[in-house]
């Protein structure tokens, strides 16, 4: 008997209908995701090893810049469109520190980069944003810490080559900013590809559930061989455990005379709002409820808001709204929710040039919220979105435990211990939506695809470094303004 097909809407954020095989035979058994890249009846590692004859692995070491490139004052300047005017100075200083800081405000410039540079066409939910600062610790629901990307502004289906190229390119700027050599910094490019290549080898090879349950945290160090960081990690946990939503309000709030708790102006990060703001923002969080896993809203109904302050956040993130809001149970005890606008992706206006539709989500945050869960083992059980004053935002814990290694302060003989592990961990948030049996049959056994992006890196790493000077010296002329140092 050949083989019929149906259709089922796509759960990956982008590609509309795809179509669902049922297996020759025995019309019930049908797969309930989509089906391999190779189609009815194919090879998925065919279908993988077949895609090195469309994009050569070789070929990734490829940086030619795409015609009508901003300059790096005026792409600065177009992703400070609708942001906080006064707070764009701000932004811009940050940027202005360092060409990893740069980095780190610029996804939007290098997706425009991208789009010169070869894809194979296979998809998968992208953070956006994934340069080597935007990995972490944070706290599941039991206080365990967990390891994995956490930043999602950015988030949204496209190529996987993309968040690849962009981590590592950020190790070789977080090494160059640490003090390491060069061939140090390549290094840490080159491994950081290598761990992404292996580990998704390693989860082509387990089962489906498995899969995507992958790399348990207390094997993760072992399994990336990064020694080096062990004792990092370990004191990066230490302070996570401490950084909850109790410690932040201990520091930032203070009693008021009814008994209750306001936050403590601590400009420029923290300042309270006047009181029509935080009534929007928390009539705004009425229909973040409606948002939320059903079994958490008797959760949130023991709390009370008691008062919002704006909080500036991140480095790319400077300018944008956000908020945190400040919530006590019967007992006084504090849960601190961040209310934080949800832009478009940088990305979304770049992907189209390399065949790739962006999903209509109907709301900014959503889109976050669901990205993050999609690429994410274990997600803030709080996630959910809202519209404050008409605009989209993303609503989550704050201080959840949170922590993170500063990937510029590393020892050099860690910069590609840390490389190997966040390109571990891509691999895995990358496998929940692509494959891992299409991308390990592409990206092979050998180092070709490991030199190629190194080499990528490194070029795209003295890009940076060049537009990270251009923007310094517009600063020095005044051509934008900055605050340095803040």
């Amino acid at each position: 008997m050949g083989e019929t097909e149906t259709t089922a809407r796509e759960q990956h954020g982008g590609a509309g209908a795809a179509r669902i095989p049922v297996v020759p035979g025995f019309a019930r058994r049908v797969a309930l995701g989509s089906p391999d890249a190779a189609g009815a009846g194919g090879s998925v590692k065919a279908a993988g090893k077949a895609l090195r004859g469309k994009v050569a692995r070789s070929a990734h070491s490829r940086l030619v810049l795409p015609p009508g490139r901003p300059d790096a004052v005026q792409a600065v300047e177009e992703s400070n469109r609708d942001r906080v005017p006064g707070l764009t100075p701000m932004r811009v200083g940050r940027m202005a520190a360092t060409p990893f800081a740069f980095l780190r405000g610029s996804a939007g410039l290098m997706a425009h980069d991208l789009t010169g540079t070869p894809v194979t066409g296979v998809g998968a939910q992208l953070c956006g944003d994934a340069h080597a600062a935007n990995f972490g610790l944070y706290g599941d629901a039991r206080g365990n810490l967990v390891i994995d990307l956490n930043d999602f502004d950015e988030t949204v289906f496209g190529p996987w080559e993309w968040d690849l190229k962009r981590l590592a390119t950020s190790l070789v700027l977080a090494g160059r900013e640490a003090g390491a050599d060069e061939d140090t910094c390549r290094k840490g490019a080159y491994d950081t590809v290598g761990a992404y290549r292996r580990t998704m080898r390693l989860l082509a090879g387990l089962s489906a559930l498995d899969a995507w349950n992958a790399i348990a945290d207390e094997e993760l160090v072992s399994h990336t061989d990064a020694r080096d960081l062990a004792g990092t990690l370990e004191r990066v946990s230490e302070k996570a455990r401490n950084n909850t939503s109790a410690r932040f309000a201990a520091r930032s709030t203070e009693e008021c005379e009814d008994g209750g708790r306001r936050f403590i102006d601590a400009p420029p990060v923290l300042r309270r709002v006047p009181d029509e703001e935080a009534a929007a923002v928390a009539a705004g969080l009425g229909g973040y409820l409606s948002t939320v896993s059903e079994d958490r809203v008797p959760l949130l109904a023991r709390y009370a808001i008691h008062d919002v302050a704006f909080r500036v956040v991140g480095t790319g993130s400077v300018g944008t709204r956000s908020y945190v809001v400040l919530l006590l149970d019967h007992r006084g005890e504090p849960l601190v929710l961040q209310v934080k606008e949800a832009r478009p992706s940088a990305l979304a206006p770049y992907l189209p040039q390399v065949g790739f539709d962006v999903a209509e989500t109907g709301h900014e945050g959503r889109r976050v919220v669901l990205g993050q869960k999609r690429m994410q083992v274990v997600s803030d059980i709080l996630l959910g979105w809202a519209d404050v004053d008409g605009r989209p935002f993303q609503v989550r814990q704050f201080r959840n435990r949170k922590g993170s290694v500063d990937p510029a302060a590393l020892a050099a003989d860690q910069v590609d211990d840390y490389g190997r592990m966040t390109g571990a961990l891509l691999a895995r948030a990358h496998a929940h939506s692509a494959d891992p049996r299409l991308l390990a049959a592409y990206c092979g056994k050998n180092t070709e695809l490991d030199e190629a992006m190194a080499s990528f890196a490194v070029a795209y790493a003295d890009r940076t470094e060049a537009d990270h000077a251009e923007l310094v010296r517009a600063v020095a002329a005044g051509r934008i303004a900055a605050e340095l140092g803040v």
